[in-house]
């Protein structure tokens, strides 16, 4: 189980949005490579970001920022927010990034996802963001009338490394992971999945260490981080010694 601490991208700053809504963001930092520092320094041991501009955009837009980011930091780096094409895939991992992530484009254009995922095995991730059940794109800023499940279901076969799901409701909110939804997308399918959005607090890491979790990959920690109520030695402490 990994514990991605996240880093979101906006105006080359680092925000935390609620429910994905950029009208409800707040600035935590204004260098987000320092951000990132800190966060290796804490000991995590993968970053997760993501070019909040680049998903409403269609293409990247804080690449300034994301380059400086790894630049400083020696851990690995996922990298989620407007990528939408091979050429975009292959840019960002030639540039250091160590996973993509493609979200609207898995929703719109799964044979992307497929050719990416065979030229780059272990590389592409796919981002499903739910709002009821129904995966969102663009930025969150559409639902579209397909199912998570619908959606992973597609790429089965095709190398995908992992599944990042998002609960929009609870984004941003404190209110815990929705665990019961991520849980049975994981017992459905044989990728692996990540948690996110609405992780609150220490409780939250020890829900996704018990047996009935044990499928999930990871789980990415965002506002609890910044405002102090996850104590992220307390938590990487916990998954050591699960580890063990």
């Amino acid at each position: 189980m990994i514990l991605f601490p996240a880093i979101d991208l906006k105006n080359g700053q680092c925000v935390r949005l609620e429910q994905g809504d950029m009208a409800r963001a707040t600035v935590f930092n204004l260098n987000p490579a320092a951000q990132a520092q800190s966060f290796a320094e804490q000991g995590f041991e993968y970053l997760h970001v993501v070019d909040l501009d680049g998903a409403f955009a269609g293409k990247p837009v804080n690449a300034e920022a994301v380059e400086a980011m790894l630049k400083t930091i020696p851990i690995p780096v996922q990298l989620g927010g407007g990528i939408r094409d091979l050429k975009t895939v292959e840019a960002w991992l030639d540039k250091g990034i160590t996973r993509v992530i493609i979200g609207t484009a898995a929703v719109r254009d799964p044979e992307l996802v497929k050719s990416a995922a065979k030229k780059f095995p272990g590389r592409v991730a796919v981002g499903l963001d739910a709002r009821d059940g129904k995966v969102a794109v663009e930025g969150w800023a559409e639902t579209s009338q397909v199912t998570v499940l619908e959606i992973a279901k597609r790429f089965e076969d095709a190398g995908v490394a992992a599944i990042i799901f998002t609960d929009i409701a609870r984004d941003g909110l404190l209110k815990g992971l929705n665990l019961e939804a991520t849980i049975a997308l994981a017992d459905a399918i044989s990728i692996p999945v990540i948690a996110s959005g609405g992780l609150a607090s220490i409780e939250d890491v020890r829900a996704m260490l018990t047996p009935r979790a044990k499928k999930l990959a990871g789980a990415i920690a965002g506002r609890a981080l910044y405002d102090g109520r996850l104590d992220p030695a307390a938590a990487l402490a916990l998954i050591r010694n699960a580890r063990a």
